[in-house]
């Protein structure tokens, strides 16, 4: 796209009195952003635009109205190398483009094909448990194997580690952002950031300059869930941000998968609310692809069979080994590993002491976790 036609892309979406929605339904029926510029008051008219919006939207198309800097809007898409795909663009995903409120035009860094193809949103809290960290990042590597790309909001906690999962398994990633796409945020994600723009895209509805807004935030999600097959809720608590983009996944036809979390972590309690109300319970990834269809069963001798044991780890006493054995993914108290292990307190703090420093068990609140 020219910058000419990029300019005018941002003229129509500062326009006063239209609304996204709007916007999008003008551009469908006239064609091209260059032809519903062109359409005049008249057509306008026709399209659902009042007579006073109308002449609105001709003085902000002449550069007589002002709302926002058009040049330095410009000026920021060309310093990021970002792109505008408007709805009509044959580039624009078609999968989006199929929900009810599709965004009328999106701003992308990156490769703009990733956006139309075969994606899984992985999302979930942003004070993850060190196991939905690990969670989200081992299923997301293992979706990328299986021929898909990885969707998510670039947020801290379970969005990180899915981006990091996909690009580690050297898949493709896809961050919907809800800032301009000239920023970055978190900012402590400015290096991920960079990394999905070479290995995916970044993509934002919202034009540039637009900064970290608290309700644009759950307006995003259904982006999320709408470029993508189907949802999965890695880890996620009540209320919660991911309830919101698999509830807009159930409006747009999408099937969501949530992890099976103990009831005594109130992190994993959203996904037992989103499972008791249909959600498919998953455990791998196999379960996953089975929920998206049978496009994805020849890629299924790719994925690690169910209750495989874990490992042993090298260089442990036959004690530590054992007290390895009983620390899982779920938290796990001092008291309780003494009752189960039958040992004294004192060996069980120095056996924990140790799988710390090996790094293969984590403290958490209250106890320690499998890392």
């Amino acid at each position: 796209m020219s910058a000419e036609e990029a300019r005018l892309c941002l003229l129509l979406h500062s326009a006063p009195g239209i609304d996204d929605n709007l916007l999008a339904r003008m551009l469908l029926s006239c064609g091209s952003p260059r032809e519903l510029a062109a359409a005049g008051t008249s057509r306008w008219r026709e399209l659902g635009l009042p007579p006073g919006t109308a002449q609105e939207l001709a003085q902000t198309l002449r550069g007589d109205r002002r709302s926002f800097d058009i040049d330095g809007q410009l000026a920021m898409l060309t310093r990021v190398g970002a792109q505008v795909v408007p709805i009509t663009d044959s580039r624009y995903p078609p999968l989006l483009q199929a929900i009810h409120d599709p965004p009328p035009l999106l701003y992308v860094r990156g490769d703009i094909a990733a956006l139309s193809q075969p994606q899984l949103a992985v999302v979930g809290s942003r004070k993850a448990s060190p196991a939905g960290l690990r969670a989200a990042g081992e299923l997301a590597a293992q979706a990328v194997r299986a021929g898909l790309h990885i969707t998510s909001g670039l947020a801290l906690g379970i969005d990180g580690a899915a981006h990091r999962g996909a690009l580690a398994a050297g898949g493709r990633s896809i961050a919907v952002v809800a800032t301009g796409i000239e920023q970055a945020y978190p900012r402590r994600h400015r290096g991920l950031a960079a990394e999905l723009e070479g290995a995916g895209c970044l993509v934002s509805e919202f034009p540039p300059g637009i900064p970290p807004r608290q309700y644009n935030f759950p307006r995003r999600n259904r982006i999320i869930s709408g470029l993508a097959l189907g949802v999965l809720v890695v880890e996620a608590a009540l209320p919660s941000g991911s309830l919101i983009t698999a509830r807009t996944a159930v409006e747009q036809g999408r099937e969501v998968c949530a992890l099976p979390w103990s009831i005594y972590h109130g992190g994993g309690a959203g996904c037992l609310y989103l499972i008791r109300d249909g959600a498919k319970m998953v455990q791998t990834i196999g379960d996953v692809l089975e929920e998206l269809g049978p496009m994805f069963a020849l890629q299924r001798e790719l994925l690690p069979a169910r209750d495989v044991p874990q490992p042993e780890v090298a260089g442990l006493s036959g004690s530590q080994q054992r007290m390895l054995g009983l620390v899982g993914y779920e938290s796990v108290t001092v008291d309780e590993l003494v009752r189960s292990s039958a040992a004294p307190a004192a060996q069980v703090m120095a056996d924990l002491a140790f799988l710390e420093i090996r790094g293969v068990v984590a403290r958490t609140n209250g106890g320690f976790i499998r890392t």
